[in-house]
This record gives C-alpha cells, sequence and structure tokens, in this order.
C-alpha cells in the first residue's frame, strides 16, 4: 500500500512531456518554503494499492513518465518500488527527494535501495529557500541536482543527468 497524497494526471512541471505524478503522504524534511507542505503528516492522505495506482495511471494515454513526488517518496519506499516494478517497462520513471543521492545510496534499507535500482532520473536534496530560482528546469533550488540513476549506481557516485530534455542545456 501506497498512502498518497494526490495525483496529478497531465503534469508538465515533474519531468518533460506529460507525466502522471505521484504524492506520496509523509514527509520527515519539512523544508522551509516547501510547495506541498500539506503532505508532511504521516497519517493523512488515503492508503491505495500499488496495483490499482499503476491501472490509474496506465489510463492515461498521453503519460509517458511517471514522477514520484511528495512528500517524501522514500519514506514509503517498499510501496512506490512495487508500483515502479509495475510500471518500469511502459514509462521514464522519476523521483523527487530531500535526500541527497549520497544519504540514499548510504541507507541499509532494501527497499530504498530497490527503488533507487528501479528510477531514471533522481531530483535530489532538499529545497533551500536561499537557493530558489524559478529559472531551473524541474527544480526549486539550486542546490538539487537531477541525477542519471543508472549510471550513478553503476558508478556508486551521483552522476548528474546531461540529457537536454530534463536540463534544457544542449550538449
Amino acid at each position: 500500500m501506497i498512502r498518497l497524497a494526490g495525483i496529478a494526471d497531465d503534469s508538465i512541471v515533474d519531468g518533460p512531456g506529460i507525466r502522471v505524478t505521484v504524492f506520496g503522504q509523509g514527509c520527515p524534511h519539512h523544508c522551509p518554503g516547501c510547495q506541498n507542505p500539506e503532505t508532511w503528516a504521516f497519517e493523512g492522505g488515503l492508503e491505495t494499492e500499488e496495483e490499482a495506482l499503476a491501472d490509474r495511471i496506465r489510463q492515461n494515454p498521453l503519460a509517458k513518465g511517471v514522477t514520484f513526488s511528495g512528500g517524501e517518496p522514500f519514506a514509503q519506499a517498499a510501496g512506490f518500488a512495487r508500483l515502479a516494478e509495475l510500471l518500469r517497462a511502459d514509462y521514464e520513471l522519476a523521483a523527487y527527494t530531500g535526500y541527497t543521492f549520497e544519504q540514499l545510496f548510504a541507507m541499509e534499507d532494501p527497499a530504498v535501495k530497490k527503488l533507487l535500482s528501479l528510477l531514471d532520473i533522481l531530483v535530489d536534496g532538499p529545497f533551500v529557500e536561499a537557493e530558489r530560482s524559478l529559472s531551473l528546469r524541474f527544480r526549486g533550488s539550486r542546490n538539487q541536482r537531477i541525477i542519471d540513476l543508472p549510471k550513478s549506481l553503476a558508478a556508486g557516485r551521483a552522476v548528474e543527468c546531461t540529457a537536454e530534455r530534463w536540463t534544457g542545456i544542449e550538449n
């Protein structure tokens, strides 16, 4: 089960193209200036089975990607990993997290490791109000990175994504 705060069926702000964004309920970070403070409480939201959620996502014929946001998706790593397994073959998968890649990579939780292994992109780091920028693509503050997860896991260190569709910068 995943405790959901909500779903955006046709998002264009949580990654390139038309995506479905799944907002998890519950967040330990409580970043000042957070755009989703209503997702902080762990007891809020609505519990949903991963299979039912995957079926709902598949109903959108325009979506080519799915983004996990929050709240903090890694606070429900097992549920989001199961959802990622169900969607992996058909969608580009991304997640926003208040943790850094290095923090997640160091965690001993097998569900965190599994979720990392199933994602294509990780937008990492807490939102920092002093670093806020409206000119950044798919990020809220300059400290946040767009991480290429397959390359990062292979290298054992964070490798930033250079794809123009994510960064807005031609290579």
